[in-house]
């Protein structure tokens, strides 16, 4: 999602309501002061009130921030920009918006409970993510090597790719990735 300048925290507060225990969003009634006049058409125009009114009985107390961005996320609109649900939850929760990323703990990317969210570094959000979908041992951090006719275990670490080694099989090769994993990925290893 492109540069924008954010809403303020005080803004995302009086727009939307947090549950931080099912982690999910709620737009709040909106004052008339938010709302103005407009015109369409050549002659017609519609009140603040009008607006406002319009506005509060379509929205007001449902769920904000339904929307799957494409890869998981929950994302919703504030004023025509458009941001990723657990982003605002964390400023909403937090009173400051995020400076760098946001790990979803268990996986789940539209798991916005305040408990599933930490916040991350790039290298450490893509340590906590599950095995390639293409992966064909089963095993996160196990391929085929064909050269060596053995399967590898690989990890990545800040970046670069460290080679463990060569096993006989991808049960023995995963378990030295587990390892390596717990000891290079600390709290935010995935295994599986």
């Amino acid at each position: 999602m492109a540069d924008r300048q954010l809403p303020s925290i005080d803004l995302l507060r009086q727009l939307l309501r947090y549950d931080p225990e099912t982690g999910r969003l709620f737009w709040r009634e909106r004052p008339l002061a938010m709302f103005r006049d407009s015109s369409y058409g050549a002659t017609a125009t519609r009140s603040a009130e009008w607006s406002a009114k319009k506005w509060n009985s379509r929205h007001a107390g449902k769920e904000a921030f339904t929307a799957d961005d494409g890869g998981g996320y929950r994302r919703g609109q504030i004023f025509g920009g458009l941001h990723r649900g657990h982003r605002v939850i964390w400023a909403v929760h937090f009173g400051v918006w995020p400076e760098h990323e946001i790990d979803h703990i268990n996986g789940d990317k539209s798991d916005n409970r305040i408990s599933n969210l930490r916040a991350a570094t790039s290298s450490e959000n893509a340590w906590n993510k599950s095995a390639y979908v293409n992966n064909t041992s089963g095993f996160k951090g196990v391929a085929w090597n064909e050269k060596a006719g053995k399967w590898a275990a690989n990890i990545k670490v800040f970046g670069v790719q460290k080679h463990i080694g060569y096993f006989d099989t991808p049960d023995e090769a995963h378990k030295a990735y587990c390892s390596a994993a717990a000891a290079d990925h600390g709290d935010f290893a995935r295994t599986v």
